[in-house]
């Protein structure tokens, strides 16, 4: 298809407008599914469109919100457009904007938190009320109506199927030659009648490669040529090289006691500078022949497909630099049948994951001794992005893995601490803990010999000796309990840094 003319179905090409006039077909109150995630695939000019027009209706006293629905993170043009303009009553499933996180953090956003493989049953379920609007970007309409997908699929399929009225968005910018990598599963059925899903490799094909659409339920298209959000990694540092390093080794060791295969499982792979330098670790460890089931395909896996040490990836987007996504464009004839974007329903399904044996690998705020998990909150309030889908990938994992460096703001923050502030993930579903200053293999421990593991081979030096202190004492004060804790200090490290700017 050329980018002269992505718009071949005649019906849908008499509905060219604006962003301006699509926008005018969103009213107050109605809830919007808007296609992206993690910055790739979301809509380019009709948020922007919408929060101009909430400013006006603001200006003039009257009051304008919606609430704004997606796979996951958008990007400034969209979260940050729409908070700046206060004009969401409630997000979800994950954001990262800044401006989005300071509406949420002031009690002037709603925001709901969930796992990503329950936004799409939950919508259908009914659970959040309608989907009065969609807006989805696609890179191609055709003849008959099918949509081409862009650079993300997300919750889209649903947000098309769900919605009374749908506004596409048009991109031109996205390649033509991301046609063909999609596959679009419209099997899934509500209870009672749900079946199997018959994916057992991560490069099954199951769907088709377009989204269905109803041409009655399309009241705008919207022509754009606007690039997705291509941010660039930070280059991996000392400590996320160690913490490369000792996933890398652990690794081995279990193919070496014959716990994993040669080639190990599929995996999968948070996103994140760290999770991008394990990836890139890979690149030089003698795993050959690798796999991938995951949310979003990120440099150091795009890396490892050009070099033929990973054969095939599943994702549901990308999140590439711009360096990287210049490689794929040049590329995808190549990509392209390595590569499968799947809706995330089917990409975070906790059955598919338990299934292929997912080797998961998360990013962490913080952990406890005793192995409970914060990937959300800071100080146990304020919310950072969400939990996305590290929860679907760790309670259903052949491995779960989280990391993180062992301190934060220049040393001020220990990420190892009695208590977590928050928990996303509890010790039930927590296998391994990673920091630059070692490993943590939980499997098979209780809770007190699971803190001795934690404070000896994850803490850092600065903060080992008080965690010690900590336990030993929760120990003597009552040795005989499951899990020992000193309730008037279990949160006196987060109290302290509140207090004093530090938790030493």
């Amino acid at each position: 298809m050329s980018d002269a003319s992505r718009i071949l179905n005649p019906t849908l090409r008499s509905k060219i407008m604006s962003a301006d006039e699509a926008a005018a077909l969103i009213g107050h109150g109605d809830n919007v599914g808007m296609s992206g995630f993690t910055g790739a695939g979301y809509p380019k000019v009709v948020p922007a469109a919408l929060a101009r027009r909430i400013d006006a209706a603001h200006a003039a006293g009257q009051e304008f919100r919606v609430g704004v629905w997606t796979g996951a993170s958008t990007a400034p043009e969209l979260d940050g457009a729409l908070a700046r303009a206060n004009g969401v009553e409630l997000r979800m499933p994950y954001q990262s904007d800044p401006a989005c996180r300071a509406r949420i953090n002031a009690g002037e956003m709603e925001y709901l938190d969930i796992h990503l493989s329950h936004v799409a049953q939950f919508v259908w379920f009914g659970f959040f009320g309608p989907l009065n609007v969609a807006v989805v970007e696609v890179s191609g309409i055709l003849e008959d109506g099918r949509l081409i997908p862009s650079s993300s699929i997300g919750n889209n399929k649903t947000w098309l199927d769900q919605a009374d009225k749908i506004i596409l968005e048009v991109n031109s910018w996205q390649s033509p030659k991301l046609e063909g990598m999609h596959d679009i599963y419209y099997g899934t059925q509500l209870p009672p009648h749900r079946q199997p899903i018959p994916l057992v490799h991560p490069n099954d094909r199951i769907g088709e490669a377009y989204l269905r659409v109803d041409p009655a339920k399309v009241v705008a298209v919207v022509e754009t040529h606007h690039p997705d959000r291509n941010s660039a990694f930070t280059p991996p540092d000392d400590a996320s090289r160690q913490i490369a390093g000792h996933i890398i080794e652990f690794l081995q060791s279990e193919v070496k006691r014959g716990r994993l295969p040669a080639n190990l499982l599929p995996l999968q792979s948070g996103v994140g500078n760290i999770a991008n330098a394990v990836m890139a670790g890979l690149l030089d460890s003698p795993f050959e022949h690798l796999t991938a089931y995951t949310e979003v395909l990120q440099d150091g896996m795009l890396e490892l497909l050009k070099s033929g040490k990973m054969t095939t990836a599943s994702a549901t987007a990308f999140s590439l630099s711009p360096a990287a996504l210049e490689e794929l464009t040049a590329n995808l004839d190549q990509f392209r049948e390595r590569i499968v974007l799947r809706p995330q329903e089917i990409s975070n399904h906790p059955e598919l994951v338990r299934r292929l044996g997912i080797i998961a690998m998360n990013g962490m705020i913080e952990a406890d001794i005793y192995g409970n998990v914060n990937s959300t909150h800071v100080m146990g309030s304020s919310i950072m992005n969400g939990i996305g889908g590290s929860g679907d990938f760790a309670r259903n994992a052949y491995l779960s893995i989280f990391m993180t460096p062992s301190t934060a703001k220049d040393g001020k923050i220990s990420c190892i601490v009695p208590m977590a502030s928050h928990v996303d993930h509890t010790e039930h579903d927590v296998q391994v803990i990673v920091t630059e200053q070692g490993l943590a293999d939980l499997r098979g421990l209780s809770p007190r010999q699971r803190a001795q593991v934690v404070i000896e081979n994850c803490a850092h030096p600065d903060f080992r000796p008080a965690l010690h202190d900590y336990f030993g004492r929760a120990m003597e004060g009552g040795g005989g309990r499951h899990t020992p804790h000193l309730l008037q200090e279990a949160l006196s490290w987060h109290l302290r840094y509140q207090q004093t700017g530090s938790m030493r």
